[in-house]
């Protein structure tokens, strides 16, 4: 039962009758609840609050009493009271209650709250209908709350090569980058200037392109560990991390637009840059990587690291290439060749052939099945966007940053209906054209069956003009 200032001391009363008899024990206030006329008028109007005031507590002092003997009464499972405890102060943090009683609270019953459990806290709020954005919003006061705890904590000691420690070695080396920005920063004194912009921008720029390499670092998080937490039913950090990638992202564009026009405004945005990934940092360290490797088996922290160097990595690559000790038949096998040929509609290909004429498209192509996960996508040289094989088996939605997933789904929707049969977008990137079409497919008995995404780059195609007929064509 969660239990809060306006709680009725006739709930707990309904709930727990033995209260009536325990509350005397604590202060004589409390001896008139025995009475039943009294008890009545009482249960009409009292809350825990007013509870307090009368036997002289403080709110949160009164609550932790009553959560104790209901755990020392009803006994049950410690882990999940602490569930229940920690809930009830992220809900708090929700409406607005002061800080200080929430980290009291927290001391008080609490204590010893690891990061997979602030982890499943945010899952089972998602869970219960508490918007995702919502989740984000409060991500940074969930770990003000508990950071003292925290910080007590060790962080993670995994061996070179594997997954998390490559993150934290990226960690460090953005760490030594944002450090060399803030020297940069402290040469200007005051209120910064045009002046300072034409001294320190080109330095700054440079300095802030190097760091915008982290985009590996997050990308990686977001194609490769995300999809195995999810494989557990762990969406929390899919859905509130990527947002706050986004963050991430957003800052960098923005001071690298003000650095370019030599506002000083870059100042500013520079420090809100350094301050977003030092945050994210805090967060993978003490919540998402001790989490991780608590709820991932070695088996699955090797499919992790096989699809890294797809994506790439931020100033540094493992120079140690880790092998977990796990039993041979656990070992990721390719499957044997399928002998003999595919028959097709028109024609007929050995799977080899299959793979080459995919592989070779000049187009990026990614295929969702008819369970709205994806199955398949291109590995060739015309990829757009990045890929990785931990996306193999995902849902779609989740393959999307939280801003567009009801776009996705709505595409998807009007293909299984049968409502539009194309969805085309085009987009700026960089100096890049890119265009995306998205086509339902359906089988010869109209059942819907899947979609395919087709991305391209048209810049060149663009410049296109007159005929080159084949003719034409030279060596």
């Amino acid at each position: 039962m969660d239990l809060k200032a306006n709680t009725r001391i006739k709930e707990i009363f309904e709930k727990y009758p033995w209260i009536i008899d325990f509350l005397p024990t604590i202060a004589p206030h409390f001896k008139k609840l025995q009475d039943p006329e009294h008890r009545a008028k009482m249960f009409a109007f009292a809350t825990i609050e007013m509870a307090a005031g009368g036997g002289g507590f403080e709110i949160d002092e009164l609550i932790g009493i009553f959560q104790a003997e209901i755990k020392k009464r009803e006994g049950g499972d410690i882990k999940e009271m602490r569930k229940e405890v920690l809930k009830s102060i992220i809900t708090d943090i929700h409406a607005g209650v002061e800080m200080d009683i929430l980290r009291k609270r927290f001391a008080d019953l609490v204590q010893d709250v690891s990061a997979t459990e602030i982890a499943e806290i945010e899952q089972l709020l998602i869970d219960e209908g508490l918007p995702e954005s919502e989740v984000k919003r409060l991500c940074d006061v969930h770990v003000e709350v508990f950071k003292h705890a925290l910080d007590g904590k060790d962080i993670p000691r995994p061996p070179a090569g594997h997954p998390i420690h490559t993150f934290m070695v990226e960690n460090r080396a953005s760490e030594n980058i944002m450090n060399d920005i803030e020297s940069v920063l402290l040469e200007i004194t005051g209120k910064a200037s045009k002046d300072d912009m034409a001294k320190h921008g080109e330095n700054l720029s440079l300095l802030l392109e190097k760091l915008a390499l982290i985009e590996n670092h997050y990308v990686r998080k977001e194609n490769q560990l995300f999809p195995k937490l999810e494989s557990y039913e762990v969406t929390g950090p899919s859905s509130v991390m990527w947002a706050l990638h986004d963050d991430v992202r957003m800052a960098i564009k923005i001071s690298r637009s003000e650095l370019a026009d030599g506002n000083p405004k870059a100042v500013t945005s520079l420090n809100e840059v350094i301050i977003t990934i030092r945050d994210m940092i805090y967060k993978e360290e003490h919540i998402l990587y001790p989490m991780s490797l608590e709820t991932l088996t070695d088996r699955d922290w090797l499919d992790v690291r096989d699809g890294e160097a797809e994506i790439g990595y931020s100033w540094i690559e493992p120079m140690v290439e880790w092998t977990p000790d796990i039993a041979e038949e656990e070992q990721k096998t390719v499957g044997a060749a399928v002998m003999g040929t595919v028959a097709l509609d028109t024609g007929a290909l050995t799977p080899e052939q299959v793979n080459l004429m995919l592989k070779y498209l000049p187009v990026d192509i990614t295929f969702v099945d008819e369970n709205d996960r994806v199955a398949f996508y291109s590995a060739g040289k015309h990829r757009v966007f990045p890929r990785s094989p931990g996306i193999i088996g995902r849902e779609v939605k989740r393959c999307h940053p939280p801003t567009s997933v009801n776009i996705v789904e709505n595409i998807i929707h009007s293909f299984k209906n049968k409502e539009k049969d194309e969805a085309e977008f085009w987009i700026n990137m960089g100096d890049k054209k890119i265009h995306i079409r998205y086509y339902p497919m359906f089988d010869d008995d109209g059942n819907y069956k899947g979609t395919m995404e087709v991305t391209q780059d048209i810049t060149e195609i663009q410049k296109l003009k007159g005929d080159r007929l084949l003719l034409d064509w030279t060596i």
